[in-house]
């Protein structure tokens, strides 16, 4: 152990509160640092960080080194691969030493576009200056290309500021909203003389809850926007987007389980918005549009979603044709559709794949890929008659990858590979896809990499990520600051644990409300099996997970502890039953679909029975770090910090017990990326620390 652990720990403010609900009665002694705002609890947090820093301080050359090494590694001065819209070409760079994108275009010519000069729309780094917390949030360009509207969270709270810039004049225009969630341009541009804008619908936000709520409409001619729509339901939230096809508007209402469409054609921005099908509870459906028809893509009669057309004309069941079935062994995830091809992203197994569809002929192939479990995804493409499609590829040894793939030819060709400097060969690292078997008997897969030199002797330390929650799948992603994990001879796995959409909807609801303890049984069950194959041992598993990943954490902590000799929990969702019973929280009402509401005395008794902070003990804990940021409005910081002052009354062992809080940041970290590869090193160096892990591989460090 290579922490001081001299310094006392601080000592959070007592302010117990009795919480009585169904007879039962709960006393809160940390409620008070729910009062965020008060002098006292921030300065209980600075408390917190200055303690951390200070038993961090030994491992500060390491935190330094491991930057260093990661930095080496990234390319500072880079170029986002270009995408046609109009008569542009678009892309983003970086430069050398500055924290954000800029984004660009140069003007297609006859002769093409490479000699074209550079227009620079927004340069984050400018709109960053003096402040401490910069994030773009949605970005689109009108349909002439005149016009750019992006919102911008300056907090890091998820709460956008509409902008909209006239990239012509190159000038602003005094038009701004707070709390946008979504927007998009209708195809009105330049009907008013006038006024040249284009007609723009967005979302915002409730104040208090956060909840997408309200839509707006912005025309040329309107001084104010005019409120359209408002969606009363606490479950649902809104989103307002265009087709590719640009023929129609879609606003969608959605809640964890339902869903609700309606369409606009996107010339007739003061036209009638219609309902496309009802909300049917437990049913979810997606609206896409293609000439004279629409697509389906919707549950409604299985979980793995199937695919309707109907005509645009009269879309009524009765006139419904299936083009894709349910299935019980291939997840239809999503579609994307051009004029000439249809693309159903699809997941056999927990893989993905793509199948490719030529609409003129009905004729379909799939596109084949090696590694045993990797990520691939569809680029949204926004011209509509795009010959050639493009998606992007990953795999736990193969950096993102975008490819350009001519569906006619079958071909697929590189574009760009995310470069990783130094001297990394993805041939020194190996990917393996097992499968440990949960309590019930279920086979729950573990996507792992490490170096092939590893001595599989059971005693390499091993970093068991997870997540486990709203049907989100957890996927193999490659990351260059893994590399000095895997380089000082640790495994990386990841646990596809029941509550996430790795195998699917019903993967979703084998591990959501009555079913919630499976996601902590499966993780278990993954760390016990990598110990069983001769991947690491007991006390040398490091269990990390964020956000609901960080409930996974908590509760598998409260459960196992023994059986893991580190952790780390970002932004962690671990007091479940207090945020549950409060509906005037932020995401709060809409969660109950995922929980449950506690108004329900059984589900009320469910998650007391795994909420991590009701059910901390007087029992050994591994060494934790714990990491939450102040504007958090998903969770709030007053959870991470009620849990770890607590767990510091109870716990029996004299393991570290770390609690960093970014005071300038919320739910996603820093904003800039050499702060948030500062934040990756300080991670990596505890874990360094803590498990006592060997010198990095001479052939391969940097």
């Amino acid at each position: 152990m290579n922490l001081d652990l001299s310094p006392t720990p601080p000592a959070a403010p007592l302010r117990p509160k009795k919480l009585v609900a169904h007879g039962h009665t709960r006393i809160d002694p940390f409620h008070g640092l729910c009062k965020v705002k008060s002098a006292e609890v921030l300065d209980y947090l600075k408390a917190e960080n200055a303690y951390a820093e200070a038993a961090l301080a030994p491992v500060k050359p390491l935190q330094d080194a491991l930057y260093a090494e990661m930095l080496a590694r990234i390319q500072e001065a880079d170029l986002s691969v270009p995408v046609k819209y109009g008569e542009w070409m678009y892309y983003s760079r970086t430069v050398q030493g500055a924290q954000y994108a800029v984004h660009v275009r140069k003007r297609i010519t006859p002769t093409g576009w490479e000699a074209s000069p550079e227009e620079i729309l927004l340069d984050e780094n400018v709109e960053a200056t003096g402040k401490a917390f910069y994030e773009v949030g949605d970005y689109e360009i009108s349909p002439s290309g005149r016009f750019l509207a992006w919102t911008e969270d300056t907090r890091g709270q998820r709460s956008y500021r509409l902008r909209v810039r006239d990239l012509q004049r190159g000038r602003d225009l005094k038009l701004a909203h707070k709390g946008v969630v979504s927007l998009s341009w209708a195809e009105d541009e330049g009907l008013h003389p006038e006024d040249p804008r284009p007609t723009l619908f967005f979302v915002t936000e409730d104040a208090q809850t956060k909840r997408a709520s309200q839509l707006w409409r912005q025309g040329p001619e309107e001084v104010q926007p005019t409120r359209l729509f408002e969606e009363r339901d606490e479950r649902f939230n809104l989103f307002v987007a265009r087709t590719r096809s640009r023929g129609l508007l879609i606003l969608t209402s959605t809640s964890h389980t339902t869903s609700e469409s309606r369409i606009l054609p996107a010339d007739q921005p003061r036209g009638r918005w219609r309902i496309v099908v009802k909300r049917r509870a437990g049913v979810e459906y997606e609206i896409d549009h293609h000439s004279d028809k629409l697509y389906i893509r919707t549950n409604d009669v299985g979980p793995n979603f199937r695919l309707i057309e109907a005509p645009l004309a009269d879309w009524q069941p009765a006139n419904w044709v299936e083009r894709l079935p349910q299935r019980a062994d291939v997840v239809l995830e999503g579609v994307d559709l051009y004029r000439d091809w249809l693309i159903a992203s699809e997941r056999k197994g927990g893989v993905p794949q793509l199948a490719i569809t030529h609409l003129p002929s009905s004729e379909t192939h799939h596109i084949a890929f090696s590694d045993p479990a990797y990520v691939v995804d569809m680029e949204d493409l926004p011209e509509w008659d795009a010959p050639i499609l493009r998606y992007t590829y990953e795999s736990l040894t193969t950096p993102p990858s975008i490819y350009d793939y001519d569906p006619l030819t079958r071909q697929a060709t590189l574009l760009k590979r995310q470069p990783v400097l130094g001297n990394f060969d993805p041939a020194h690292y190996a990917s393996e896809r097992i499968e440990a078997r949960a309590t019930d008997g279920t086979a729950i897969p573990v996507s792992l990499v490490y170096r092939k030199d590893l001595a599989r002797n059971g005693q390499a330390p091993l970093w068991l990520d997870g997540y486990g929650a709203y049907g989100i799948v957890n996927d193999p992603w490659f990351s260059a600051t893994r590399l000095s994990l895997l380089d000082r001879g640790w495994v990386f796995a990841i646990a596809h644990v029941r509550g996430g959409g790795d195998l699917g909807q019903a993967w979703h609801e084998a591990g959501k409300l009555e079913d919630k303890r499976n996601s902590f049984t499966d993780y278990i069950a993954c760390a016990q099996t990598l110990i069983q194959q001769g991947f690491t041992t007991q006390g040398r598993i490091l269990a990390n997970g964020g956000s609901a990943g960080g409930l996974l954490i908590g509760a598998v902590l409260n459960l196992a502890p023994d059986l893991f000799g580190a952790a780390i929990l970002e932004v962690p969702f671990v007091d479940v039953l207090t945020t549950m019973l409060d509906p005037s929280l932020p995401l709060t009402v809409g969660e109950y679909e995922e929980w449950g509401n506690p108004a329900s005395k059984a589900a009320y008794k469910r998650m007391l029975s795994y909420s991590p902070y009701d059910n901390l003990a007087a029992r050994n804990y591994p060494p934790m770090l714990v990491e939450a940021g102040l504007h958090d409005n998903q969770v709030m910081i007053w959870e991470p910090a009620k849990y770890v002052a607590k767990l510091r009354t109870l716990k029996t062992d004299s393991n570290p017990l770390l609690f960093l809080t970014s005071m300038a940041a919320g739910h996603g970290g820093a904003s800039g990326r050499y702060d948030a590869l500062h934040e990756r090193a300080r991670q990596i160096a505890f874990a360094l620390a803590v498990l006592q892990p060997a010198e990095p591989s001479e052939s391969t460090a940097p």
